[in-house]
């Protein structure tokens, strides 16, 4: 247990190497909340997943600093000593809000394993050093663009490719790709574009040999992707739809989906990751760790978290470079085997580099009891 005497939430922002296009808009900038979590031990440092809009989830990063500062922060200080585990009750008055809650679990975990100099990956029970790296690639302007884009990460040893699609970009572009590259480790992410009545691109895409079809139908009609998997012989993968470990087993009892890509700043925190890692593993469904544009810090805690046993397929777990030009930490560098070492130092192993995270932040607001 440990007492959190204040915390200072940062919006940062930092500029991305190219545009990254979805189904939900075009990002060229990454704009999200830092929480810096001081307790009576040790600093622990925790990175919203929000976004600057409530496109990908309802959450976004202005509401989740309101949610943030009046009522989950207000709760640690009137709880007085706390733990990460216990957080979960802590904020039990607070209903929803998985992203913000995660953003304070994940500080204060932090915390505590560096004052008692313990790794994440440890802690969490991984069984690797190095991960396995993949690659999200937005929508490209043309096919050939697209092309010239996996050409270029291929070369540079990614082990899988993803590529997000929407109505009229799909079938065409990742056929394509295929045909260029007949071997590679190739799913695809809808982010919920779709309906079941686009049954001939689902169909298409079955003849694609795909690893995954990621979140093709609305994030909370389970019974639609289950009523699709049925269909297909490729695995659907959910994302949106797995906010909990009880979601997760959810959409596992009904067939919903073969594969779980677990975000755990989606979830709650890397404390929930755990559990739907567990939860699936047990049912011998693989997972694999995604992600959202995160900074080092968001990236340190999913490195932790890939590096769990029941993580069998190379996850959205790219460099720094992919993503920025110069990143918050000290940049993580993908080998040339496409993989990526997981941090070995107290907590996340990684803290903002302070000249970095001053000119990257908009504004700051500090939080006490």
């Amino acid at each position: 247990m440990t007492r959190v005497r204040a915390i200072e939430l940062r919006l940062i922002e930092l500029p991305l190497v190219r545009p990254f296009r979805t189904s939900f808009g075009t990002s060229t900038v990454k704009t999200c909340l830092l929480a810096r979590v001081e307790t009576s031990d040790a600093i622990g440092w925790g990175e919203c997943v929000a976004d600057a809009e409530p496109g990908f989830s309802e959450e976004w990063n202005e509401g989740a600093w309101v949610v943030i500062r009046d009522f989950l922060a207000p709760a640690i200080f009137r709880a007085g000593d706390v733990s990460a585990e216990g957080l979960e009750h802590v904020f039990g008055p607070v209903r929803g809000h998985p992203m913000a809650k995660a953003t304070l679990v994940d500080a204060v975990l932090d915390a505590e394993l560096r004052a008692k100099g313990e790794s994440l990956a440890g802690f969490l029970g991984a069984d690797r050093d190095r991960v396995a790296c993949g690659v999200s690639l937005g929508i490209a302007s043309t096919t050939e663009q697209l092309l010239d884009q996996v050409g270029e990460h291929l070369d540079e040893g990614y082990l899988r490719i993803k590529l997000k699609i929407e109505p009229g970009s799909d079938v065409v572009p990742v056929h394509a790709v295929r045909e260029a590259h007949p071997d590679v480790a190739l799913s695809v992410d809808a982010n919920a574009a779709y309906t079941l009545a686009d049954d001939a691109v689902f169909s298409s895409l079955d003849d694609i040999r795909l690893v995954m079809i990621e979140q093709p139908l609305h994030h909370e009609d389970l019974i639609q992707h289950a009523v699709l998997q049925r269909r297909l012989r490729t695995d659907l993968c959910l994302d949106e739809s797995i906010r909990s470990a009880a979601g997760a087993a959810a959409a596992l009892e009904l067939g919903s989906c073969r594969v779980v890509n677990i975000k755990q700043g989606r979830v709650g925190g890397v404390l929930e990751a755990r559990r739907i890692h567990d939860l699936c593993r047990a049912a011998g469904v693989p997972v694999w760790c995604g992600g959202m544009l995160e900074t080092g810090v968001g990236r340190a805690t999913n490195l932790a978290l890939a590096a769990m046993p029941g993580f069998t397929l190379p996850g959205d777990t790219s460099a720094s470079s992919r993503y920025f030009p110069e990143d918050l930490t000290e940049p993580f560098v993908m080998a040339h085997d496409g993989s990526m070492g997981v941090p070995t130092g107290p907590g996340i192993g990684v803290e903002p580099l302070p000249e970095r995270l001053e000119a990257c932040t908009i504004r700051t607001e500090i939080l006490g009891a």
